[in-house]
Formats: C-alpha cells, sequence, structure tokens
C-alpha cells in the first residue's frame, strides 16, 4: 500500500518519490488535484488523462526517482515547492537512463487537510 498523502507541504516530494518508485500509476495520479496540470517537457502543459499517461511513461522505465527538496514557500492552502531531482538507473531493456531537472510546483491543501498537485512542472528551471 503506497504512503499516504501528505499532511504538510514539505513532504510532497517524499510521497511522489515514493509512490513513483512503486511502478503504480494508480499511486502517482491519486496525488493530483482535478484538473492539475503536468508539463512532460518545457512548454507542453497536460491535465487528465494526457497528465496521468505521461507520468505513467516516466514510471514505464522502471528506473527510480530521487528528489530533494531545495525550497518550500507556503500560504494558507497554497505552497510552491523547488525541487531537484533525478531518474538515475538501467531501464528494463538495459539501457542507461538520466533524466533530471529542477522543478517548480505548486501544490494545494485540500479539504482532507492533504497536499496535492495543482502544478507540476518538472523541468520548471528549463528553458
Amino acid at each position: 500500500m503506497p504512503r499516504p498523502l501528505a499532511d504538510r507541504p514539505e513532504d510532497v516530494p517524499a510521497v511522489f518519490a515514493e509512490r513513483f518508485n512503486t511502478g503504480d500509476p494508480a499511486a502517482i495520479a491519486e496525488l493530483y488535484e482535478p484538473g492539475a496540470v503536468f508539463v512532460a517537457s518545457p512548454g507542453s502543459p497536460l491535465t487528465g488523462a494526457d497528465a496521468h499517461a505521461a507520468n505513467a511513461r516516466f514510471q514505464a522505465l522502471g528506473v527510480p526517482i530521487t528528489v530533494r527538496p531545495r525550497q518550500v514557500y507556503a500560504t494558507g492552502e497554497i505552497a510552491l515547492l523547488i525541487v531537484d531531482w533525478v531518474i538515475d538507473g538501467t531501464d528494463r531493456e538495459g539501457r542507461p537512463v538520466r533524466i533530471d531537472g529542477t522543478a517548480t510546483d505548486i501544490t494545494r491543501r485540500g479539504g482532507d487537510g492533504r497536499w496535492r498537485y495543482v502544478v507540476d512542472n518538472p523541468f520548471g528551471l528549463a528553458g
């Protein structure tokens, strides 16, 4: 069973990584508000089923993600997260994989007290 959703915005990246590393796309999908935006590549925002499918493609590599929160700024029910991350290892085909970035994410505390992505921009500092 995946780790529960985060009670604090600074815990969102760790929950994301743990759920990502399970390989279960449904576990990742729970981390997003309905209508949330996932930017799979710079300038290409996705929502709904398209966003979940893009995340699933990253998971399908079978390579774990490591995250390191750099900054978390929260006010009320909204938080901005700046997170360094890397997917580094060997994929299921035996090929080396290294994808990394610094995410610029916005999360919001829901009525249940749990924090979810409103905007997940993994390549937030990319041109």
